[in-house]
């Protein structure tokens, strides 16, 4: 596959040879995604391949992403108990260039040119041009390839409607990302944090015109490299920078701002920050 792009390994398809791909999107790294991840480190050495343009390409809204790019690694990084002690990396194959391949061709790629040993995918997984193929096309092209292949069963939320009245035909319940998607735009923080088995980080990369206060900053949402919850207040955050701990805040988001207050008795206020430096807000 031409023009990929290995994340974590460098610029050198090597490291994937041999492994254990899994199948998705992987915007959100939830919970459903995690156990992919732990079904390839079981049978192998554990990839996340997905495609990068795909929005372009088949013009799609542009949204942002619920995980911050640079934030990816520090999740896959906390998969690691649950996969053997092994960090998932992540493989990454622009779309365009596979857009066209049939099921069989790109399971042929997968077998020639990346020398995978297995997949993993969800029960609901798509492939192929005009997504033609399903998980029991992968399964028999896989035996054909003399790939292992894992298909598994929905992540389901056994705990929580849809939109918090009335389930969605549609969705049925699996954890999506759609479905964390729908709980940052009701704020309900709680419940992004159970679908996603850790608390939603947003993150900032601070610009020359933040506004910096003794125990209070204001920072303009075009800093934003990921989701944020729906404008409101939101109590009991933590804040860190450069992923280092800060203490305890609390935030108020609108339709311009992002108003980080905290307690004042962190000594990081006596070493200003710089434009660029990376501002992270764990909601709790």
């Amino acid at each position: 596959m031409k023009d990929k792009c290995l994340l974590d390994c460098g610029a050198d398809q090597e490291c994937v040879l041999g492994g254990i791909v899994a199948l998705g999107k992987f915007d959100a790294l939830h919970i459903g995604h995690r156990q992919l991840a732990i079904q390839a480190s079981k049978a192998g050495t554990p990839f996340l391949l997905s495609f990068v343009g795909m929005a372009e390409v088949l013009g799609w809204e542009s949204r942002p992403p619920i995980v911050a790019k640079c934030d990816r690694k520090r999740v896959l990084s906390s998969w690691a108990p649950y996969c053997g002690n092994e960090v998932p990396l992540e493989y990454q194959v622009e779309f365009s260039n596979v857009r066209h391949l049939t099921p069989r061709q790109f399971v042929e790629r997968l077998s020639k040119e990346l020398k995978v040993s297995g997949v993993v995918a969800g029960e609901n997984y798509r492939f192929g041009y005009k997504a033609s193929g399903d998980a029991s096309d992968l399964v028999r092209l896989c035996k054909e390839y003399g790939l292992s292949a894992y298909i598994l069963s929905f992540v389901m939320d056994k705990t929580r409607c849809y939109n918090g009245t009335s389930k969605s035909i549609n969705d049925r319940g699996q954890v999506s990302s759609t479905r964390v998607r729908h709980a940052l735009a009701m704020g309900d923080m709680e419940y992004v944090a159970e679908l996603l088995g850790r608390k939603h980080r947003l993150v900032l990369m601070l610009d020359d015109q933040c506004l910096f206060m003794h125990n209070r900053i204001l920072v303009s949402r075009s800093c934003m490299l990921n989701q944020p919850p729906v404008d409101g207040l939101y109590e009991n955050c933590t804040l860190l920078l450069d992923n280092v701990f800060v203490g305890p805040c609390k935030v108020v988001i609108n339709d311009e701002k992002i108003d980080i207050e905290w307690d004042g008795k962190s000594n990081w206020v006596q070493n200003p920050v710089r434009s660029g430096q990376l501002l992270s807000i764990e909601f709790g």
